[in-house]
C-alpha cells in the first residue's frame, strides 16, 4: 500500500515545494494572456495588457493569498463571471520581473508553457516599446492570437490590423 501521506518538509516552509505546487496550480488553473484593445489616444491607437491570473473558488482563499504573497505583487478579487476569486497581476514591471522568472525556473509541464513563453516575447518587445509603433503592434497582435486557443477575443486580427495607425 501506498504511503499518501504529505512529506515532513512539505508546506509553506519549504519556498522549494510551494514554488512547485504554485506551478501545478497554475498549470491547471492560471491564465497567461495578452488583451489588445482600442485606445484612441495612443499614436497606434491600441492598447497591450499583458495579464496572468488564477481563479479559485473563495471557500479556498488561502490559496491565492499564498500566490500573492509568493509573487509579492498582483491582487486578488472577486470574478463575477464565474462566481470565485481571482489572483491577477497586469503590470508590466511585476511580471517581468516578479512572475514570468519563477516559470523559468518552475516551468509548467502542458501545453499551456507555450503561453507563458509567448507572453514573455511579448513583455520584451513591451520593454523595447514596440507595441508602441505599429509594425510592433501587429507582430504582438499576432503572438496574442496563438495564445489560449480556447479562449475569445473581444477584437479580431485582421480589425486589429484594419485600424493600427
Amino acid at each position: 500500500m501506498t504511503n499518501l501521506r504529505a512529506p515532513q518538509n512539505a508546506g509553506p516552509d519549504n519556498r522549494t515545494d510551494v514554488a512547485s505546487y504554485i506551478s501545478g496550480y497554475f498549470d491547471g488553473e492560471g491564465c497567461f494572456s495578452v488583451a489588445i484593445g482600442p485606445r484612441p489616444k495612443l499614436r497606434v491607437g491600441w492598447e497591450v495588457r499583458p495579464s496572468i491570473s488564477v481563479s479559485q473558488k473563495s471557500d479556498r482563499a488561502e490559496v491565492l493569498e499564498l500566490v500573492a504573497d509568493y509573487f509579492g505583487c498582483g491582487s486578488i478579487r472577486p470574478d463575477p463571471g464565474d462566481n470565485t476569486l481571482k489572483w491577477e497581476t497586469r503590470r508590466l514591471d511585476d511580471i517581468v520581473r516578479r512572475v514570468l522568472p519563477h516559470f523559468e525556473l518552475y516551468p509548467l509541464i502542458s501545453g499551456k508553457q507555450n503561453d507563458v513563453d509567448l507572453l514573455a516575447t511579448v513583455c520584451r518587445m513591451m520593454i523595447d516599446k514596440h507595441h508602441l509603433r505599429g509594425a510592433g503592434l501587429l507582430v504582438i497582435t499576432e503572438i496574442a492570437n496563438t495564445m489560449n486557443p480556447s479562449g475569445s477575443r473581444r477584437y479580431s486580427v485582421t480589425e486589429i490590423k484594419a485600424s493600427v495607425r
